[in-house]
């Protein structure tokens, strides 16, 4: 999974873009900024066939970054893989395009990451555009939150129950221990991806880090919250540009996980409850169409959920 020396490279920050190229060259800045001229730096960005001329924006900004450019889209997780298969780096980032890092964030999460060398990965805190605290930490999810989480049933779900699975009864201004975290910013060790390997592609995107940080837990490694570091994170600026196809990668991402960690049985049960939530939306949507209400924006809508409905939301 790893190739090359880490001894003289001591962070590789990867990120794997689509389509975000003023996004990412607003990534690339902030990282340059929060480094500054130590040495150790490597940076390999991951192009799943962008056609915004994201590439030729690479080459010509930022000649001295790493740039895989796939010519096809394939996916958060392998091109990850991908990033991950070439890295030097003793420490690495999973980065997305989509973040600004903040001061000095890098230094900090490397500094507390050898201070304690029991933890596997560690999130910073991230950020909203407007620097409200955007929510990372996660408990893994009981079968409960799987069920009613994302969907339109989410609001009546009881209160403690998602309170719980969002990690609301702990201040979020804490250095804590959490089951896993959001993958916008993920840093993690050489030795751990050793270890347990790299992201499963058998997750195009979605829940591939909860997946990841589940694995590493199982392998004996702590999962740290870091507030003191800090991202900013637009969030699902590559995923909004595809709106059907978030919702089929989420879904069945989600299916794929219940199998692997609650069996095939409650997964295929997971996935005829997600099919027949979206079947209800649709009839919702044609009722309010035949009525007249904003009918351009529930003709999206229904378009979206009839392509949810033809994916059967099987995962791989």
């Amino acid at each position: 999974m790893l190739s090359g020396d880490p001894t003289e490279t001591l962070l590789t920050i990867i990120i794997v873009s689509w389509n975000v190229r003023e996004l990412l060259k607003r990534a690339l800045a902030s990282i340059a900024a929060s480094w500054g001229a130590h040495p150790g730096l490597e940076v390999i960005v991951v192009d799943n066939a962008s056609t915004d001329d994201s590439v030729a924006m690479l080459h010509a900004e930022f000649p001295h970054i790493t740039v895989i450019a796939n010519t096809e889209n394939l996916g958060f997780t392998k091109a990850n893989n991908q990033g991950l298969a070439i890295a030097r780096g003793a420490f690495i980032l999973l980065l997305n395009p989509d973040t600004e890092v903040c001061e000095s964030a890098l230094h900090t999460l490397i500094d507390y990451a050898k201070q304690d060398p029991a933890i596997g990965i560690i999130g910073p805190q991230l950020l909203n555009p407007d620097q409200t605290i955007q929510p990372s930490r996660r408990r893994f999810p009981t079968l409960p939150v799987l069920f009613l989480e994302s969907t339109w049933l989410q609001k009546w779900a009881p209160r403690s129950l998602l309170r719980r699975y969002y990690v609301k009864d702990r201040s979020a201004s804490e250095i804590q221990s959490v089951d896993w975290i959001t993958g916008a910013a993920m840093l993690t060790r050489r030795e751990v991806v050793q270890q347990v390997g790299g992201l499963d592609e058998g997750f195009f995107m979605y829940s591939e880090e909860l997946d990841w940080c589940r694995r590493i837990k199982q392998a004996g490694w702590e999962i740290a919250y870091l507030p003191t570091a800090r991202i900013t994170h637009h969030e699902g600026k590559s995923s909004e540009q595809v709106v059907p196809a978030r919702h089929i990668y989420f879904q069945s991402s989600k299916v794929r996980y219940t199998r692997k960690y609650h069996g095939a049985i409650t997964a295929e049960i997971l996935r005829l409850w997600l099919l027949g939530q979206y079947l209800w939306q649709l009839g919702l949507e044609a009722a309010k169409a035949l009525l007249g209400n904003q009918r351009p924006l529930r003709a999206q809508r229904m378009a979206a959920y009839r392509s949810v409905l033809r994916s059967g939301l099987r995962s791989r």
